[in-house]
């Protein structure tokens, strides 16, 4: 017996599987109604390749009680987690570079970019998942972690939430300059020691990518580097400097 064909008009991810194997994408907002202020009227799959693209149409109030109807594009990858491993008392943390082609075609000279390491998801819980990604990025296994918050990162368009953690590691256990990553997935990271003052001075310049900025201003606000209070005369406290 033959195989039977999908419609000529059929869409990937709605009526027929795309590439995970995934039906039923644009039902996804429908039932929404956590706000009395936003109704979804329609869902429409735009792209359903790897990750999904939806444009949403939706009747919105606005503070004036007025009611407009708008259509927002949303890009669905999942969520994601990232961590910074640091070392304390020899005042490193264990970073990664590789190679972000979205970074390269905006403006990045090499594309190359220092980073916390990171992944999504995928099935597991933040935690189990930010354990794997660590281990696949930096080779070095996570003891026990310390969850941070979670961001969104890219709220204009991107509906990724990304889980925050931080772990101890043993500094000097592995050589700055080794390679890790999954070959099968086509990754090529190298593994970066930094001195951690070095890596708040290369914000901006080396260091452009968010969530590792934003683990290395909070490991310096409120993290492993903090200054440590002291106790004044009139009993107030302040940070050293």
């Amino acid at each position: 017996m033959s195989e039977r064909m999908p419609p000529a008009d059929a869409v990937p991810g709605v009526d027929v599987p795309d590439r995970r194997g995934r039906t039923g994408l644009d039902r996804v907002g429908r039932d929404l109604d956590r706000n009395p202020r936003v109704r979804v009227r329609d869902v429409r799959v735009l792209t359903a390749n790897w990750y999904v693209t939806r444009a949403t149409t939706f009747d919105f109030q606005h503070a004036d009680g007025h009611w407009s109807t708008e259509e927002r594009e949303t890009y669905d990858r999942g969520d994601g987690a990232t961590i910074l491993l640091y070392d304390r008392d020899a005042r490193t943390v264990l970073l990664t570079r590789q190679f972000r082609f979205p970074a390269y075609v905006n403006e990045h000279p090499d594309g190359l970019l220092i980073e916390t390491a990171a992944g999504l998801l995928d099935a597991d819980d933040p935690e189990t998942a930010i354990r794997r990604e660590a281990e696949e990025e930096t080779g070095h296994p996570v003891g026990e972690v310390e969850h941070v918050f979670d961001v969104y990162m890219s709220p204009g368009s991107v509906t990724e939430r990304v889980h925050f953690f931080a772990a101890p590691y043993a500094g000097g256990s592995i050589a700055s300059g080794a390679r890790a990553g999954l070959a099968h997935e086509g990754e090529d990271i190298e593994v970066l020691e930094l001195d951690f003052d070095d890596a708040l001075d290369r914000i901006g310049t080396d260091i452009v990518d968010a969530k590792t900025i934003m683990l290395l201003q909070w490991a310096a606000l409120r993290g492993p580097f903090a200054a440590a209070p002291i106790t004044l005369p009139d009993g107030s406290r302040e940070a050293t400097a």
